[in-house]
């Protein structure tokens, strides 16, 4: 009989309790539901929503453990939630104790980067390999480590925050951090680094025609960006190059630094992948150690939109394998 898992992805947005059956070949959802955070009302109505919600799919069979995925700061080994910035209030929620008991089924929580490395690791681009790095690349900018064989999650639960690391002293800011990866390879990073260049080009008299006037430089996204850069604005181009060039060199560090099979990046890259790889991809030929990179793919994640259901999952499948 194949095992029923349970997975709870915890945002500062939304929530979703995600069913989920494993198969031969990976893992089937069989249901999921979703609702707001609402972070302003505090940790209790969500956790009693999680519990009822829980409840009621638990009904379709024997689930056999649950995984939790949510934003740092957490301490994954006592399974306990540390005041993440999105979700205010929630201080030391032990999250894991409470629904272990609650629900009668072994419980363990993991960062949000860590988890989706885990789901694409089992079930997506990087199934198969020993040495994988997981790259969130959308809200934020880190990664989740698999290294010879297993989630490598640090000390403190803080290994692969490379959006924390420095590339330039100037730049846009990211992860409390001007010219940070994070500041250059992040949906809001792409664009404060498209508004600083645009208003460059209009203190030099240079039009733009992706961003003619100040509401479209108030409104102006990374995907505004993408799109411009595809219809030839060089602008556009001009601040995707420089996104593409520090993507680059953050994934020859991570080369260097981990001597990975293979990166796999979700969210922006998966959408933008034809405009920055190319780029990256020279950079990295130019920075890494060259025996290093020869042997490393880099390649957009698969798992898709859904890939948050699958993260949550992988962890309850990780108390299954005793990992």
């Amino acid at each position: 009989m194949n095992d029923l898992l349970l997975g709870f992805d915890i945002g500062g947005t939304k929530c979703a309790v995600v069913l989920g059956e494993t198969t031969a070949d990976g893992v089937r959802i069989l249901e999921r539901v979703a609702f707001a955070t609402e972070p302003a009302r505090g940790p209790e109505p969500v956790l009693q929503r999680l519990e009822t919600e829980a409840r009621r799919l638990m009904a379709a069979g024997n689930v056999r453990a649950l995984g939790i995925s949510c934003g740092n700061p957490l301490d994954s080994t006592r399974g306990m939630i540390l005041s993440p910035p999105n979700l205010p209030g929630w201080d030391e929620i032990p999250i894991t104790a409470r629904f272990a008991a609650a629900l009668g089924i072994p419980a363990r929580l993991q960062n949000d980067a860590n988890a989706c490395a885990l789901a694409e690791w089992r079930w997506g681009a990087g199934r198969g390999s020993r040495h994988m790095v997981f790259l969130t690349f959308g809200t934020g900018f880190g990664a989740g480590l698999i290294l010879n064989g297993q989630l490598y999650a640090g000390a403190n639960d803080n290994a692969g925050e490379i959006g924390h690391v420095r590339l330039e002293h100037r730049g846009p800011i990211g992860y409390g951090k001007h010219g940070s990866c994070e500041g250059f390879c992040s949906g809001g990073g792409i664009a404060r680094l498209g508004r600083q260049i645009i208003r460059k080009q209009w203190r030099k008299g240079i039009q733009v025609p992706c961003c003619p006037d100040r509401a479209a430089l108030d409104g102006l996204t990374a995907q505004t960006i993408f799109t411009a850069a595809r219809a030839g604005d060089p602008t556009a181009l001009e601040i995707v190059t420089r996104v593409a060039r520090q993507l680059g060199r953050s994934l020859a560090m991570l080369i260097d630094l981990f001597n990975p099979e293979i990166i796999v990046i979700g969210s922006i890259f998966v959408r933008a992948n034809d405009l920055l790889w190319p780029i990256a991809q020279r950079v990295i030929a130019e920075e890494a150690l060259p025996p290093a990179a020869a042997i490393c793919r880099v390649v957009p994640a698969v798992l898709g939109e859904q890939l948050g259901d699958y993260a949550c999952l992988s962890i309850a499948a990780s108390i299954l394998d005793g990992k």
